[in-house]
């Protein structure tokens, strides 16, 4: 049985993935957020969830020693946060962008640093939930502390990618579309169904040729 660790998945897209993973027999391991668990993921069989807040490095060795040497096969960070909300040229909160950093940026690569030997002992295969918005090459203007926190984290996953290819990891960012979630509203064009079996059939499809890459849920490239 396939196990896989799905980082920030009390709702929405990473709630979809546990319960998509889940239905497929594989064997999911999930973190939340202190007091942030669903019963909608509490009711999952198969899942074993995690308090953890991903800010405190204390709270990600706890993890790590909760799964000891658990082999994963799969390693999903979707956890995130979009911040104060029209963050432009002079509404810019120097606090509130180092907290979004904090959360969108260095979080994902401190977890993914303390579960790199479970993740090679397993499928060698690490998923990362970015957005569109963080490419430079085709981003428009405003939202500056959004959109800098994942091209940050775009340019460490793929500095992760390059430093342990030669150990045979696998990593890479995933735009998941413009999901009906918290963040994306009601008027997005995507239910969190179609976009969660997007990204699982191009995850399953990753192979080294990909590592590295910024893809969309349907496997199209995003440029960076």
């Amino acid at each position: 049985m396939p196990t896989a660790l799905i980082v920030g998945a009390s709702r929405g897209i990473g709630l979809e993935l546990a319960q998509q993973y889940v239905a497929d027999g594989w064997n999911v391991h999930t973190t939340v957020r202190p007091g942030g668990s669903s019963d909608a993921l509490a009711r999952l069989n198969g899942v074993r969830v995690h308090q953890v807040d991903v800010r405190q490095q204390s709270e990600i060795d706890a993890l790590a020693g909760a799964l000891g040497n658990t082999p994963l096969d799969l390693f999903i960070h979707n956890a995130g946060v979009f911040g104060p909300r029209q963050a432009s040229i002079g509404n810019l909160d120097p606090k509130a962008w180092l907290d979004v950093l904090e959360v969108n940026t260095v979080a994902p690569i401190k977890v993914a640093e303390a579960l790199l030997e479970n993740v090679l002992a397993g499928g060698k295969k690490m998923a990362f939930l970015s957005s569109r918005m963080g490419s430079i090459g085709g981003a428009s203007g405003g939202e500056y502390i959004y959109r800098s926190s994942k091209a940050a984290l775009n340019a460490a996953v793929r500095n992760l990618a390059i430093d342990l290819q030669s150990r045979g990891l696998i990593a890479a960012v995933f735009h998941p579309g413009w999901v009906q979630t918290e963040m994306g509203g009601p008027g997005a064009t995507l239910t969190v169904q179609e976009s969660v079996q997007g990204l699982r059939q191009v995850i399953a499809g990753l192979g080294p040729a990909q590592s590295g890459g910024f893809r969309n849920y349907d496997g199209t490239e995003i440029p960076w």
